[in-house]
């Protein structure tokens, strides 16, 4: 394990330094996020306003508010760049230098991401976590907070950011073979936002929609982990959700390196 963190440790703090380098484009990046929240929220206060009733499939209009942020605050953590990282490595002929090192080709993505994610994590999540908790206990007159549930939201997360970060990479391999993947990562990110539950809550499908979409490996993306905080889900229907996750993550990261292994010999290094 010492040596393992040895080996990896430096594309962590490699991962941090550029976070940091292009602040102006990190701020830019957070407040558009916050103002899509804000156009999000009164959407979806027009659509309650005009349902005429004070809760739509189970959301109240508060329920909606703590959603929409608590999906957003989610993606920051459980998004991945690894089709992007991977797919511009592999155009632009980069890909090479990293091939030859005696390290796994994916835990180097994987570590530089946790760098970014920590300060994600520590400069915006949990501030605006507490400000969500601050407006429930406005909105509901009590304090909502539980350590349990935050613990199994917490968990649901990491299985979510593993699977989102191998099902990016193995979406990144693609590159071998087709060289450019931009337009497909905007049709991408596209589906999944629908897919995962994040546009448009799952529990608003018809539900034999819902029941199929709730099983497919994308609702571990955003929904799962938001519903679990939420106190959503019964504790049975929690555990089931968590090992849902964790099956998924197993199953992509064995898809990666199935995909990783069949790209090595058809490496085409353009540039460089």
């Amino acid at each position: 394990m010492r040596k393992f963190l040895k080996t990896y440790l430096p594309f962590t703090r490699a991962g941090i330094q550029g976070a940091t380098a292009y602040r102006a484009n990190f701020i830019a990046w957070f407040i558009g996020n916050i103002m899509y929240c804000f156009v999000m929220y009164y959407v979806w206060r027009a659509v309650f306003d005009s349902s005429g009733s004070g809760s739509f499939s189970g959301f109240t209009m508060t329920d909606m508010v703590v959603f929409l942020f608590v999906t957003n605050l989610t993606g920051y953590l459980t998004s991945s760049d690894g089709s992007f990282a991977v797919g511009e490595e592999i155009r632009d002929g980069n890909v090479a230098m990293r091939l030859i090192k005696p390290v796994s080709f994916d835990m180097t993505f994987l570590f530089n991401e946790l760098g970014q994610k920590s300060l994600t994590f520590t400069l915006i999540f949990i501030p605006m976590l507490a400000g969500v908790e601050i407006y429930k206990y406005f909105a509901y007159g009590q304090v909502m907070f539980s350590i349990v549930t935050f613990a199994l939201y917490m968990l649901s997360v990491v299985m979510s950011y593993m699977f989102s970060f191998y099902m990016n990479v193995c979406f990144g391999f693609m590159a071998f073979f087709l060289k450019n993947l931009w337009g497909f990562n905007i049709l991408k990110d596209s589906i999944l936002r629908f897919l995962s539950g994040s546009v448009i809550p799952l529990a608003f499908m018809p539900d034999a929609l819902r029941r199929v979409m709730e099983w497919l490996p994308f609702a571990s993306l955003s929904y799962t982990p938001v519903m679990i905080y939420m106190g959503k889900y019964t504790g049975q229907e929690v555990i089931m959700r968590l090992a849902l996750q964790f099956a998924w993550v197993v199953v992509f990261w064995l898809i990666s390196k199935i995909i990783l292994s069949i790209a090595l010999k058809h490496v085409t290094v353009q540039g460089g």
